[in-house]
């Protein structure tokens, strides 16, 4: 007889997005040409700045255990930060530096979720979101957010939601996976619900605040509503942002003891944020800006000729994303259709496995974020790269019969 794992580990999946790259890497590895559209991680390289304050750093000799919550240089620029970008103060002790957004995301709710709390989360969704929820014993409670919607979460949405067991809500604009971007109307309507329940903390995952289009602009929902901002944990980080995800560096700005508790946990799993990464987010914040501007006008070109293309393609239909650098076009003319290989495309799992396995495309299923039928497709990769997803793409749903 083996020892058992704990029985929290049967509900606890892979996310889709890492299982399609680790998919794509073994056929990478036997030689396939592959293509990965599947990881929302920028193409760019980390602006010079950043890397000059980390390795400056690294000769300083400041590679020895960090604070828990971040060295004071960080939180001083991110307290700057959120002051002059977001129009929120936050005192020192009231932000927080982790290991990434996920480790944020995790002690927020390992700090306050009890068994069977629910956790209010539109769709389509993040999927670590509904993961870590049930992972840490809360139930995670879908709204879907239709295409007719632009995928954006409405106040009577959200009212129907509610229950006496609603322990949180988490809105994420501009949103990963659809690119939809919050309006300030919608964020004031959420507001005039939010208010009349006091017992709803609000996360607010605003990492990708600077990739936003077509003159629209990001709102913080804790500078729009300040009475609820004791409620509101405002959540952001460098990996979209500065094109820094492998330096592992997010921050959280929200009500004193809410940051403690959050701390207590990161003291007690991984401590500190790594020292020579934090030194490298604090360069970038306060001087990379000009690099920022120059990936926006990236993501912007290549968010054109995405939304394009698969506008083009028969069956397919392609809301216009309006921040992040995602496509989430829907695959409904696609479903029942089988490839030139003779697959049966069932539904957009079956999709994004033939388009991997006949084309070596890799892309994540709707179905993984919430709502079917539709594909995540991230478009932080090289124009000429892009160009050929997209072209092997279409040769494969023009081949659907």
């Amino acid at each position: 007889m083996e020892p058992a794992l704990a029985s929290r580990m049967s509900g606890f999946e892979t996310p889709a997005t890492i299982a399609m790259s680790m998919r794509a890497r073994v056929l990478k590895a036997e030689g396939k040409n592959v293509i990965s559209l599947a990881l929302g991680q920028p193409d760019f390289l980390t602006p010079k700045i950043a890397i000059e304050g980390g390795y400056q750093a690294a000769l300083e000799g400041k590679t020895k255990y960090p604070p828990i919550d971040g060295f004071l240089s960080l939180k001083k620029a991110i307290q700057k930060k959120f002051k002059e970008e977001n129009g929120v103060d936050y005192a020192l002790d009231e932000i927080m530096v982790a290991n990434g957004v996920k480790q944020i995301l995790f002690n927020a709710l390992m700090a306050t979720l009890d068994p069977e709390d629910e956790v209010i989360i539109p769709a389509p969704y993040w999927t670590s979101y509904p993961i870590m929820v049930r992972f840490l014993g809360g139930n995670p409670v879908h709204v879907v957010c239709p295409e007719k919607d632009n995928f954006v979460l409405k106040a009577r949405q959200l009212k129907a939601a509610i229950t006496p067991k609603t322990k949180w809500l988490i809105l994420n604009s501009p949103s990963n996976p659809t690119g939809a971007v919050w309006t300030k109307e919608d964020l004031l309507a959420l507001v005039e619900v939010l208010r009349i329940n006091p017992q709803i903390w609000i996360f607010s995952d605003e990492i990708y605040e600077h990739l936003i289009f077509d003159g629209q602009r990001h709102h913080s929902l804790a500078a729009l509503a300040p009475e609820l901002k004791d409620r509101i944990l405002t959540v952001n980080g460098v990996s979209k942002t500065f094109a820094m995800p492998g330096w592992r560096i997010g921050y959280a700005g929200g009500v004193k003891r809410l940051i403690r508790a959050m701390l207590k946990i990161q003291s007690n799993s991984t401590s500190g944020a790594c020292s020579v990464s934090q030194a490298a987010a604090t360069a970038a914040l306060q001087y990379a800006q000009k690099e920022v501007e120059s990936m926006k006008l990236a993501y912007d070109r290549r968010r054109k000729k995405m939304t394009a293309a698969f506008s083009a393609m028969n069956g397919i239909s392609c809301n216009i994303p309006q921040g992040a650098f995602y496509i989430y076009p829907g695959i409904a003319g696609c479903i029942g259709k089988k490839t030139a290989q003779g697959r049966l495309i069932a539904n957009d799992q079956d999709f994004a496995e033939a388009l991997l396995e006949e084309t070596y495309v890799a892309v994540v299923p709707g179905s993984a974020f919430g709502l079917s039928p539709y594909l995540r497709i991230a478009y932080a990769a090289d124009d000429v790269v892009l160009e050929e997803a997209c072209q092997r793409i279409s040769q494969f749903v023009q081949e659907l019969s």
